[in-house]
């Protein structure tokens, strides 16, 4: 049987009437938020004192390291708002340079959690694993087999040894990254696991579009085209929580923190779940947060058990607090428009709506997200304390914005395609995306115009080279 997504034109049915807001309006961005991602990004009061620089004075590098030698502190380093601070005004905007050159199209760029690995999805059978301590050389070349359409989603597990990827199926492989083989072929020089998460009950075909490894390994969480998260332990083999859990497609789930019983999912019903596996209920949610006024395409945890964002089909980024959540969905109320994400152009008319139930804490927007799951992230703790998210992009750009203010303040622009992921270093100030045109490309924060494999401005192209004109995820 063929794979079918359901298609959910525009507006969920959980939307209320929606209101048009001012269309130079940018939307107030929580004060609490903005106070706690000025402490983890910006200098502390007593460093501020101990050089003698007012509340909102700038602090140069210099006058940090000085500081840092002198001891001013008393505890011999930076703080780690310090060191954000300091870091943090050194975006990575250069370039790009390439990383690969594919005759497919890119969809998924994700690096490892030290930074060590890079991890390359393309459309069709192909992974590529580059190591980007040794100048992006391969590490791991997978070609996979029996997938359908393309790799949906990719997970490493946490101690980096097994890759799981997906693909617009009912099954996820698991390889073997570390066994010394660069080239992997799906069961010829290497057997990828198979691990089955449909049931008879399936009344269409099944189509896994979110993966992720539990913080210790043992389990994978998916969301899928059934309406559900489905949960397998690696350990017995075998699906052990199966959760009806939206009215539509789950195109996003990942869990809160470093524990495993708090999830957060995203659906084309618009809605954004949080379910905690050791309530007695498991298969209800403990909260709904409404705000979206179309399909979710992406969620990614502040890691803090609290907040999070969520990619939407409304072209826009919105940041959730789970204790503002509800225990109930609003009455459905129809529709406001209608359209097709894959191939129509957004409502202008729709482009500045609200819910009059807008359950989230600030919107970004600016981007657009159209014809594919397109994702947006924070920025690395280490390197920017979170100051910052980021996303990809349909008009080509990488955008950056300011948790704080709510504003871009970077657009990286080089490609000529869609930009459906990217990937900051979680320690360097390198971010990687990777586009429909064929290219991975890595942006840094100095530039080094010797280097051969900087990418110069007019070398764009909208497809890869031996393109075809393909459906679109």
């Amino acid at each position: 049987m063929g794979w079918k997504r359901k298609t959910h034109h525009g507006g969920s049915c959980h939307q209320q009437q929606s209101c048009p807001s001012h269309g130079n309006e940018l939307s107030a961005i929580d004060e609490e938020v903005s106070h706690l991602t000025r402490l983890k990004s910006e200098p502390c009061e007593r460093t501020r004192a101990s050089l003698h620089a007012g509340k909102k004075r700038h602090i140069s590098t210099f006058k940090l390291l000085s500081g840092r030698e002198s001891n001013c502190l008393g505890i011999g380093r930076f703080s780690s708002a310090d060191c954000s601070y300091a870091l943090r005004k050194h975006l990575p905007v250069k370039g790009p340079w390439c990383v690969d050159d594919m005759d497919s199209e890119a969809y998924i760029s994700q690096f490892s959690a030290d930074g060590s690995l890079l991890i390359g999805g393309f459309r069709g059978s192909h992974i590529r694993i580059y190591n980007a301590e040794k100048k992006w050389t391969i590490h791991k070349d997978i070609t996979c087999k029996k997938l359908r359409w393309t790799v949906s989603d990719i997970a490493l597990s946490p101690d980096q040894r097994y890759l799981a990827y997906s693909s617009l199926s009912p099954i996820v492989h698991m390889v073997d990254i570390q066994n010394g083989m660069r080239e992997s072929h799906a069961n010829i020089t290497q057997v990828h696991e198979v691990l089955e998460f449909s049931n008879d009950d399936d009344g269409f075909s099944f189509a896994i579009f979110s993966v992720k490894f539990s913080k210790d390994g043992r389990e994978l969480v998916v969301g899928n085209n059934n309406e559900s998260i489905c949960i397998y332990d690696i350990g017995s083999n075998k699906v052990t929580e199966r959760i009806h859990a939206h009215s539509a497609d789950v195109n996003a789930v990942t869990f809160a923190d470093e524990g495993s019983d708090v999830l957060y999912s995203g659906s084309d019903d618009s809605l954004c779940k949080v379910w905690d596996r050791r309530c007695n209920k498991r298969g209800k949610q403990v909260g709904v947060l409404t705000g979206h006024l179309d399909g979710i395409t992406f969620i990614d945890s502040r890691g803090d058990g609290h907040y999070f964002i969520s990619n939407c089909k409304d072209q826009t980024i919105k940041l959730w607090d789970i204790r503002k959540m509800s225990s109930t969905v609003k009455d459905c109320t129809p529709k406001a428009y209608e359209w097709d994400y894959r191939w129509m152009t957004y409502p202008s008319e729709a482009r500045y709506f609200k819910h009059p139930y807008d359950q989230s804490l600030s919107t970004f927007r600016g981007h657009s997200v159209l014809r594919t799951l397109i994702r947006c992230y924070f920025s690395p703790i280490h390197s920017t304390g979170q100051r910052y998210i980021y996303t990809g992009s349909s008009d080509q750009c990488v955008y950056i914005y300011d948790v704080a203010t709510g504003k871009i303040v970077e657009k990286l622009r080089w490609h000529g395609s869609i930009i459906r992921d990217c990937s900051w270093h979680p320690y360097f100030p390198t971010l990687v995306s990777s586009s429909w045109d064929g290219y991975l490309v890595r942006w840094e924060a100095t530039e080094d115009d010797k280097d051969p494999s900087m990418l110069k401005t007019g070398k764009q192209r909208m497809h890869p080279e031996g393109y075809t004109f393909s459906f679109v995820f």
